[in-house]
């Protein structure tokens, strides 16, 4: 069984920044034959142990936020997790443990509430990204675009197929015309031009 710094090695070392969003099913692969086991400890809650300080939390949220993504994509799995990442985060966040982190890894604290499909948490993750993340511009634009569909649908539709859901015309036209993307290359266009 894994341990914090073991993930922390891997995902901030052997994967690190230029891998994080890459995604792809190399990398799937390997996350899922060596992190499968873990993450499932922490889907059973065997992990909450490890939410205590800035360390732990960190490797914590990577594994019930980051990990699941990858080993599970396209399915309702890819989220099981979330409300597990997204109690820890707040709590770190709410002992300062988030700051103690440098950038660009500090982003997974915040990671999770961007994630979320309640605005409330969509408004702090904007906030968090934009204040505590001064050295990574994009992650503040990213945490916009999330926020801007929330506002706009209430959830996020690209994950309607893999949690069962039926999508609206309105979202349906929403993924057929650049979806996420086109909420990004739109935020992006509206600051050059401000």
């Amino acid at each position: 069984m894994s341990d914090p710094i073991e993930v922390l090695d891997y995902w901030l070392g052997a994967v690190g920044p230029e891998g994080w969003y890459a995604g792809g099913a190399d990398l799937d692969g390997e996350i899922t034959a060596l992190f499968a086991p873990i993450w499932a400890a922490a889907h059973e809650g065997a992990l909450d142990h490890w939410a205590e300080g800035c360390v732990g939390t960190l490797a914590y949220l990577i594994v019930c936020d980051q990990f699941p993504r990858n080993m599970y994509r396209g399915s309702a799995m890819a989220f099981a997790t979330d409300a597990r990442a997204r109690a820890a985060a707040k709590r770190a966040i709410a002992m300062g443990w988030d700051l103690e982190a440098p950038e660009p890894e500090r982003q997974f604290f915040y990671m999770p509430l961007e994630h979320s499909e309640d605005m409330a948490d969509q408004d702090l993750a904007v906030a968090y990204m934009t204040e505590r993340l001064s050295s990574q511009p994009d992650m503040a634009l990213h945490a916009r675009a999330h926020r801007e569909i929330i506002a706009r649908f209430g959830r996020f539709p690209f994950r309607n197929a893999a949690l069962g859901r039926s999508s609206t015309a309105d979202e349906t036209a929403f993924l057929a015309n650049g979806g996420y993307m086109a909420i990004v290359t739109a935020l992006k266009s509206n600051a050059s031009s401000a």
